[in-house]
């Protein structure tokens, strides 16, 4: 059958009509700061799956309000100088409801200022430091801030029925934070500081280090770090000789660090969010599932930018992917059930949660012990 040619327009004028009158949904947008280069890249790997399955997940699942989700992604090289211009490209330029740091500490409270500002919610996965918080109500972290990681590692340090400790510490933001709880911990508990050592972040040779803590000769030693300084200083000790139980942190919660260490991380304990013997339902069918998404074993790193990515997605939920105060008051009212604990914010946006311990055992981590109580307890709202 051939239409004439008023049938034809008034065809082509009908599709015309029904493509405008049809709604047109833009994806909501979700801000990903994350080291993708530098020293920190491995890192960055690791959280950028997490952030990915957890935005696949909830897209398989709908999306929010009709829309799908879309992860805009920069790389901020885990440095301060390069946060704040991806903060504020989020901010500007993309347009995003929320927003999710995947980066260190330093990357973190560079941008946190910038997402304050705008009023769009910050959602911290493993950075640190107490300012990040300190910074405003739209600041959430969903990792234990580092005063109440290093006050776990000085109950441990107890609970082991050790006293006398080396203390050895990353000079940044991380590894200060670390030991300010750690020594405050002592303090309480009655742990004798023997030594007290710093060293830098480019640092891999650690004799003098090492030969300090060696005529130290501590019952423990409690060192910050990362897994790309962990492994060669835990090494070098274990090499000189140093039989002493090490307790690292989440820095160290990384297959690197034992393929780097080698032999000489076997022992070593973790204090973590991740525990990968654990019995909840979260926690498994995350390890399943991002083990079948990469074909790499989870780490804390990927666990916790998983988990902040999934609680910023609840709360767009909650506000029908609406941003700002809704997503801000969302979130504050919220309770999570996620890989690494089930969560909820206090009023500086700070969780409660147990601290779990790994240790290494026949090349993997292991469930050690888990600590908990009031030392845990993270600080509120500073008095005004």
């Amino acid at each position: 059958m051939t239409l004439s040619r008023p049938a034809r327009l008034y065809m082509v004028a009908a599709v015309a009509s029904a493509f405008i009158a049809a709604p047109a949904f833009a994806d909501i947008k979700i801000g990903f700061n994350v080291p993708l280069t530098g020293f920190a890249a491995a890192d960055g790997k690791s959280a950028l799956e997490g952030a990915k399955l957890a935005v696949a997940q909830a897209n398989a699942k709908g999306g929010v309000a009709g829309q799908k989700l879309e992860l805009v992604i920069y790389d901020d090289q885990a440095s301060a100088k390069e946060a704040v211009p991806v903060a504020t490209k989020l901010v500007e330029k993309d347009k995003v409801v929320g927003a999710v740091s995947g980066s260190y500490s330093g990357s973190t409270r560079a941008a946190a200022g910038i997402f304050q500002q705008a009023k769009v919610p910050y959602v911290v996965a493993y950075a640190i430091h107490p300012e990040i918080t300190l910074t405003g109500d739209y600041m959430f972290r969903v990792s234990a801030m580092g005063e109440v990681q290093g006050r776990a590692g000085a109950m441990l340090v107890q609970n082991l029925g050790k006293k006398k400790v080396g203390l050895v510490t990353l000079k940044n933001d991380f590894g200060q934070a670390l030991a300010a709880g750690f020594k405050e911990g002592a303090a309480k508990l009655g742990l004798q500081v023997a030594g007290e050592y710093e060293y830098g972040m480019q640092d891999r040779q650690f004799g003098a280090l090492v030969s300090k803590l060696k005529s130290d000769n501590p019952d423990v030693i409690y060192a910050s770090g990362y897994y790309f300084t962990a492994g060669p200083l835990v090494s070098q000790l274990r090499a000189a000789g140093v039989t002493a139980p090490i307790i690292g942190q989440e820095g160290y919660d990384s297959d690197k660090f034992m393929e780097i260490a080698g032999p000489a991380s076997e022992g070593v304990y973790v204090t973590t969010s991740l525990d990968r013997d654990s019995d909840s339902a979260a926690t498994k069918t995350f390890l399943a599932d991002y083990h079948k998404a990469t074909g790499s074993n989870a780490d804390m790193v990927a666990a916790s930018s998983y988990t902040a990515t999934s609680v910023l997605i609840e709360g767009l939920k909650k506000t029908n992917g609406k941003g700002g105060d809704e997503l801000k008051n969302a979130l504050t009212s919220g309770s999570f059930d996620t890989p690494i604990g089930k969560l909820a914010f206090n009023d500086l946006h700070e969780v409660k949660k147990d601290v779990q311990v790994q240790v290494v055992k026949d090349k993997s981590f292991h469930r050690h012990s888990v600590i908990s109580g009031p030392m845990l307890t993270p600080p509120s709202k500073p008095a005004k």
